[in-house]
């Protein structure tokens, strides 16, 4: 059994809407179909009401690779606003997609060409909504 993942009404509308008009272009399919899949197995809950330690778009997170120990932060944001060099991480990159909606402790892993990663989110640095920022 998956953990529930938790998302703002307002992120899970953005997101639906990105899904969507991402479905009628070429290329990233697989990633979009598992995009849908977690918006579907998702609890949405009030700005407002989202737990400071859940991973919300356009929060940073502290990431831990289970193999090696190397941590690293990284901003989860809608794909217009990614950038790999600042390590702004588009919702739609598979560690993107795997995080959104978890929490601190959660442990995830993604499909990457050599196998599979493993990390485990250490802490959610930032979150807009914990620091009051409804509108990002």
């Amino acid at each position: 059994m998956e953990n529930v993942i938790y998302l703002t009404e307002k992120d899970y509308k953005r997101l639906i809407d990105l899904v969507q008009q991402q479905r009628k272009g070429p290329g990233m399919q697989a990633n979009i179909a598992k995009l849908g899949e977690e918006l579907k197995r998702s609890k949405r809950v009030a700005s407002e009401e989202i737990p400071a330690e859940v991973v919300t778009m356009n929060s940073s997170v502290l990431l831990r690779d289970l193999k090696s120990g190397n941590k690293m932060e990284i901003t989860l944001v809608y794909p217009k606003d990614a950038d790999v060099n600042a390590r702004r991480i588009s919702i739609l990159a598979p560690v993107g997609t795997a995080i959104i909606g978890c929490r601190e402790g959660d442990e995830v892993e993604w499909p990457v060409p050599s196998g599979t990663i493993n990390y485990k989110i250490e802490k959610v640095t930032f979150q807009p909504e914990a620091s009051g920022n409804f509108a990002l």
